[in-house]
């Protein structure tokens, strides 16, 4: 993800220019340490049923959010390439923190027996008529954009793609450095957050992504896991990486999709 020019693009063009910059990036400011402070942890429930079979590709595509599924915003089911980001692309300094960096980046953990992708953008909020340009254009930002990849997996494969970003959270709980298709990504720090619902067990993340001008800028990323599949969901503010801001990640549209896999 490309901070500081989306930052600065984001001060200087104009709301329909920057419709077409929204790609996979993310972080959480000060505010946000308070607020994680009180929340619980990011640990799996996990579920002693035994894992279902493998869907298969062809499943996936049943089980993915459709535009139908959701009462706002827009489901993508074609990626464009700044957001179909190949698992080769993403890099880490450090490997403990490679799933999360897998995760922001919309990339699927491990090697799933099939996986699909898609993406949902919120819809844009209209800016006050007396408002002044800079407050407009960020205004025409605040919206909401996630990748959404659905991985299914052999075995115990997708408790061990949970436990494996869990761990990684831990881990890098400091910061890590990574490469996503050739851009430096640096993340000041990890914070993780409550388990969403809807799942045999699920993991809630933030990262503190270092941006242009000083600004530490939110990333989530939410898993949800059920039987042999795991959606994974990478949420960005457009507003909130110029400005530092929190923001939430759409909680019916991962109650959506996660309603779909049964």
């Amino acid at each position: 993800m490309r901070t500081s020019s989306v930052r600065r693009t984001a001060l200087a063009a104009s709301a329909a220019a920057l419709a077409v910059l929204v790609t996979a990036c993310g972080g959480s400011g000060d505010d946000q340490d308070k607020a994680d402070e009180g929340k619980g942890k990011a640990a799996p429930t996990a579920s002693s049923a035994a894992p279902a079979k493998a869907l298969t590709a062809a499943e996936l595509e049943k089980a993915a959010l459709a535009q139908a599924d959701v009462k706002s915003g827009k489901v993508a089911t074609q990626l464009p390439p700044t957001d179909d980001i190949a698992v080769e692309k993403v890099e880490t300094k450090d490997a403990a923190c490679l799933p999360l960096a897998h995760a922001q980046a919309g990339v699927a953990q491990g090697e799933p027996a099939a996986s699909v992708k898609r993406s949902w953008t919120g819809d844009p909020v209209k800016p006050s008529a007396d408002a002044k340009p800079e407050d407009a254009l960020l205004a025409a930002l605040d919206t909401e954009k996630m990748l959404i990849n659905l991985a299914s997996y052999d075995g115990d494969g997708a408790e061990r793609a949970v436990k494996g970003l869990v761990t990684a959270a831990e881990k890098c709980a400091g910061g890590f450095k990574a490469t996503v298709v050739g851009e430096p990504l640096e993340v000041a720090k990890v914070a993780t957050g409550d388990a969403p619902d809807g799942g045999d067990e699920g993991a809630a993340v933030t990262l503190t992504v270092a941006a242009d001008e000083g600004v530490k800028a939110p990333a989530k990323i939410v898993v949800v896991r059920k039987g042999s599949t795991v959606a994974t969901f990478s949420a960005v503010n457009l507003a909130s990486m110029a400005t530092g801001k929190d923001f939430e990640v759409p909680a019916d549209v991962v109650a959506a999709q996660a309603g779909k896999l049964g």
